[in-house]
């Protein structure tokens, strides 16, 4: 049976509201049914976990439809908030794969022979965002001959950029559960600890701690926590663990994800295995001093811009601005990341962050550096969930920004 949405549960999500303020957009932009085929559109309509390739119809009045393949329609149907009539399913047989299940439905059962059909499509950074592909466009076009396509996107863009109370309270929770792991990691590394520890296995020890404080899978888009240690640091962004053993005079990354009901926890914290040089030390220190000004100006009315001025201005002036990126965050959203800061498809870098985008209050971020010096095999990074206020921000995980030395 669905999901019963409870008003009064801190976590409520009000999903029809969202369906709803949907369909006031496609009013205003003439679109008589929207195809959602992205994971946040999946996420933030029916709020469940969607693996699989799927798409959401969402009619110009009443519930949107789920068409999924066929090994999870069951589960969908019993986990979302839609009735089981409104989680349909698709397989690879004969008028029953998705191009003519999707298909079917709106012609036959929406009625609908012409028209304009909203689309998802654009550019992306990371493999799963879900655009229609150029075989799925062109196949929905010839099954659809009658509509007018329409890339209409920024609707479900522009609508997710504000977070609702149940939201926020999730990636509170979230962050809090990824801090759990970053304890029991710390407590397995020192003392001499880290001797014989491979990357994955620390990694495994954090995410075993989060599974206890209530975490239920690892963060989608690496599918994995993010290890690094000794050169590998110097690397940059994206590290899967592996089997290196971490070694005295290592600098070491951690950067633990947790999932709360579809929430990331997303926090990245670094050490120095002892003994430390009086190098590294330099460069730590300079990572902090970064990430505490950058933090220090996240507010309503900063830009991408403007924190990235900062973050440089600093970097400069300690001499350290060869090691540094100038981009302070990417977006955030239920399972499927958002990525991109107010992205625009008409700026001179289309789909990518608009270093113009004025953050707003209640607006969420992960605030995101990287530092890196490769030639010397050290580096460093820092994620946290951040809730845009007034004359400042929230950060969500409360473990305490340091890079400590400890053997």
């Amino acid at each position: 049976m669905p999901r019963t949405l409870d008003p009064r549960d801190p976590y409520y999500i009000d999903n029809p509201a969202r369906v709803n303020a949907i369909q006031r957009e496609m009013q205003k932009q003439g679109l008589d049914v929207y195809l959602g085929s992205r994971i946040r559109t999946l996420t933030w309509t029916l709020d469940a976990f969607i693996p699989w390739r799927s798409y959401v119809v969402i009619p110009a009045e009443g519930l949107p439809t789920l068409f999924t393949f066929v090994i999870d329609a069951t589960r969908l149907a019993d986990e979302s908030w839609l009735d089981e009539d409104h989680v349909r399913a698709y397989a690879p047989m004969g008028g029953m794969d998705q191009i003519s299940a999707v298909s079917d439905f709106i012609r036959d059962e929406l009625r609908l022979r012409k028209g304009r059909l909203g689309y998802e499509d654009g550019m992306a950074t990371y493999t799963a965002e879900g655009n229609l592909t150029h075989y799925e466009y062109t196949r929905f076009k010839e099954a659809l001959d009658g509509f007018e396509f329409i890339n209409a996107h920024e609707i479900v863009d522009s609508l997710s950029i504000i977070k609702d109370p149940g939201t926020i309270n999730r990636f509170r929770k979230a962050s809090l559960i990824v801090d759990e792991g970053h304890k029991a990691a710390r407590a397995a590394l020192e003392n001499g600890g880290f001797k014989g520890m491979t990357e994955a296995v620390i990694g495994g020890i954090g995410a075993l701690a989060m599974r206890r404080a209530g975490s239920v899978s690892e963060w989608n888009f690496a599918g994995l926590n993010e290890i690094s240690s000794g050169y590998r640091t110097g690397l940059g962004a994206c590290t899967p663990p592996t089997n290196r053993e971490i070694q005295a005079g290592d600098a070491l990354m951690l950067d633990f994800h947790a999932m709360f009901q579809l929430a990331l926890g997303d926090h990245s914290h670094n050490y120095l295995i002892a003994p430390a040089t009086p190098r590294q030390r330099w460069h730590a220190d300079n990572f902090v001093a970064l990430v505490q000004a950058v933090l220090a100006n996240y507010r309503a009315g900063a830009t991408p811009s403007t924190l990235a001025q900062v973050m440089m201005d600093l970097a400069e002036s300690r001499d350290c601005a060869d090691f540094v990126v100038p981009g302070c965050e990417h977006g955030i959203g239920l399972f499927g990341d958002e990525w991109r800061i107010g992205a625009k498809n008409d700026g001179p870098f289309p789909y990518w962050t608009d270093p113009d985008h004025a953050y707003q209050v209640d607006e969420m971020v992960i605030c995101a550096m990287q530092y890196a010096c490769p030639a010397e095999g050290i580096g460093f990074r820092y994620e946290n969930p951040l809730l845009i206020l007034k004359g400042g921000c929230e950060v969500m995980s409360k473990y305490p920004l340091a890079i400590e030395e400890i053997g």
